[in-house]
């Protein structure tokens, strides 16, 4: 009997972890033209990529995930040859779904300002993410602190400074 109840409760907990998954959402909303809602089947269609990138107390791991830019790209934000001038006091509010929240700015993320790669992963070390750092996670290589790498990635909101 026991041992049909913990088979059966694995089940239950593998088919809500499946459906949350499947019901996923991250939304990119502010100001960008095409503000999107994007499943973790749309974020396929972005070309993969990997980082590496030490975690706070010193393991090493490969993430595979999507590049911000891109997506930033695909909802319209300002980036590439028009990310100049007032454009450049534009910034991105990542929010997680406890409520966390991280800035950064669009020229940090931009290729044509930086070589560093910030992504939005679903992946570490080849595996999908643990519930508990995802379906997503910014992944930020070579801060010194990982403060910004965060977890369960629920919507980037692009702003602009008015003043």
């Amino acid at each position: 009997m026991k041992k049909t109840l913990s088979i059966l409760l694995v089940l239950i907990f593998i088919s809500i972890t499946s459906f949350s998954q499947q019901n996923f959402l991250l939304k990119v909303s502010g100001d960008v033209l095409i503000p999107q809602t994007l499943t973790l089947e749309n974020l396929h269609l972005f070309p993969k990529i990997e980082v590496n990138f030490i975690d706070k107390v010193g393991n090493k791991h490969v993430y595979g995930g999507y590049s911000i830019q891109s997506i930033l790209t695909k909802a319209g934000a300002t980036m590439g040859t028009n990310l100049r001038g007032k454009n450049l006091s534009k910034y991105v509010i990542a929010k997680c779904a406890d409520g966390y929240k991280v800035l950064f700015s669009l020229a940090e993320l931009d290729s044509n300002f930086t070589d560093r790669v910030v992504i939005i992963a679903d992946e570490m070390d080849g595996k999908v993410l643990p519930k508990e750092k995802g379906p997503l996670r910014i992944i930020v290589p070579d801060e010194k602190k990982p403060a910004r790498s965060c977890f369960q990635l629920v919507e980037l909101i692009v702003k602009t400074d008015n003043d």
